[in-house]
């Protein structure tokens, strides 16, 4: 890659890995839904205004238009709201491993519906040992009072799940759709679903009040949201998607470095192992194999 590309790619693996610090933060004082609905009109809007920048061509087909509206329900508004709702009750560092197990399920999601996904002896034991990292993962909350907890890291699965669903969607329904408006257009799309559900579910709507709080929900709407979306595009049309796909590799890393060092999260042995077995699943799974 060029020097550009690692610039981007650096910076996307920063702003993703430090999302979950800031929901982490924004939680605190913020409902999980109101949260979402800030974050998602802050990424709109960036992301429309890079749009009309760009001068990126909207889609004419109604079709595609419906798709992305899906989208923006199944890969942003029920994603970020589980992840969010999962930040009250574990850690920030937690969720970021958890997280890091969405091409897992992409993969198996991939070999029901796509026909160039092969199931390799290496990819099931690739499988498996994600899978053991996560039972590793979750086995100190496994005992009577923790069901919070382990609510928490079963609702940050499920967004891992919606995220795989999402992406093999997306690949079926909008693969010739401009990468821009891709994962803009979603981001749209999410915050009038999650406008309408605040307003219903949390009415009257009280805004945050901390200035740290407003930072954490501006961080996520413009760099975690809308500029991820543009960086992650961007490096999928310059280096294709098995170079860009390594960012997923940091967020653990990252996200576990920044709960320990700025929230004072503890690093324990099932944390750390259970994590490196996930990075080494993701890997096993991701590898190409010899047709």
């Amino acid at each position: 890659m060029k020097p550009k590309h690692w610039f981007a790619f650096i910076l996307l693996a920063a702003v993703w890995s430090s999302s979950f610090l800031w929901i982490k933060i924004a939680v605190q004082e913020l409902s999980p839904f109101l949260l979402v609905s800030l974050r998602t009109l802050f990424g709109a809007l960036s992301g429309i205004l890079a749009i009309v920048i760009t001068r990126t061509p909207l889609p004419r087909q109604r079709s595609v238009w419906t798709a992305l509206a899906v989208l923006g329900l199944t890969n942003v508004a029920v994603p970020f709201v589980l992840i969010s709702w999962g930040e009250q009750s574990i850690d920030s560092a937690v969720a970021s491993i958890l997280n890091a197990t969405v091409p897992l399920f992409i993969f198996l999601i991939a070999n029901l519906f796509l026909h160039d996904e092969r199931l390799t002896p290496p990819r099931i034991l690739g499988l498996i040992t994600g899978f053991v990292g996560v039972i590793i993962l979750l086995i100190k909350d496994l005992q009577p009072g923790l069901h919070n907890s382990i609510l928490g890291q079963a609702a940050v699965l499920l967004a891992a799940v919606f995220y795989a669903g999402s992406a093999v969607y997306a690949r079926l329904k909008t693969d010739r759709v401009p990468g821009l408006v891709r994962g803009i257009l979603p981001l749209v799309s999410a915050t009038t679903l999650m406008w309408t559900g605040t307003a219903l579910l949390e009415s009257p709507i009280h805004l945050p009040s901390l200035p740290l709080t407003w930072l954490a929900v501006i961080w996520l709407g413009v760099l975690g949201s809308g500029l991820a979306f543009i960086l992650w595009y961007y490096l999928l049309q310059e280096v294709g998607p098995t170079r860009a796909s390594l960012v997923n590799y940091t967020l653990p890393l990252g996200g576990v470095l920044l709960g320990v060092i700025f929230l004072k999260e503890p690093l324990s042995w099932n944390l750390a192992l259970g994590g490196l077995l996930i990075v080494i699943s993701v890997i096993m799974v991701n590898r190409k194999t010899n047709k």
